[in-house]
């Protein structure tokens, strides 16, 4: 037996409105990218080595934090 599944699309507020926020958690995402790269480069060399950070993998831990794997 096949299930038969009507599709209604949704009123042209409800899509900007899905748009919009996800327009905004990008944005946010975005935001907290680029604060935790700024804090992680403000660290100085000996800070990143106590952590066991290389200055070359900032970006990509802080993608991870922010993004996930």
């Amino acid at each position: 037996m096949t299930a038969i599944h009507t599709f209604r699309a949704l009123p042209l507020a409800d899509r900007f409105g899905a748009l919009l926020d996800r327009w905004r958690e990008a944005r946010a995402l975005r935001a907290a990218y680029r604060r935790t790269l700024n804090e992680m480069r403000a660290l100085s060399d000996r800070d990143l080595a106590d952590i066991g950070i290389c200055r070359a993998d900032i970006e990509d831990i802080a993608w991870r934090h922010v993004y996930g794997d």
